[in-house]
């Protein structure tokens, strides 16, 4: 493990070597959507929609099944996020779909919770 300053001064707890990790931090040239001190957004390089968008907590929490009762704020602004980025994509009325995908068994790649937004069909 190691620490990441964020905006606010406070250290988050991030794993070492995890993508999602260094996206959130800026170790990598990601052009974010979205940014604040708990998420980043930013499109899926292998996009699965005309609109594929990934919320991202920068605190690294592994997958649904590591989340604590201290983490329901994050996961609450997560959704609230994806809202708010449907409606500057221009897809909230003609509808989008939100998933998180847990543990290999159910799609998850990145070990890093995330949630995707896709959008775009006609």
């Amino acid at each position: 493990m190691w620490y990441c300053e964020v905006p606010n001064g406070e250290p988050l707890i991030m794993e070492k070597g995890c993508l999602f990790c260094q996206i959130s931090s800026g170790e990598t040239d990601t052009e974010f959507l979205f940014d604040n001190d708990t998420l980043v957004v930013f499109k899926d390089i292998n996009p699965a929609a005309p609109v594929h968008l990934l919320i991202v907590p920068r605190k690294h929490i592994r997958s649904i099944n590591d989340l604590t009762e201290a983490d329901q704020p994050i996961l609450s602004e997560m959704i609230m996020v994806a809202r708010d980025m449907a409606v500057q994509h221009g897809v909230d009325k003609s509808g989008y779909r939100l998933f998180i995908n847990v543990e290999r068994g159910g799609g998850q790649v990145i070990f890093h919770l995330h949630l995707h937004l896709i959008a775009g069909w006609k």
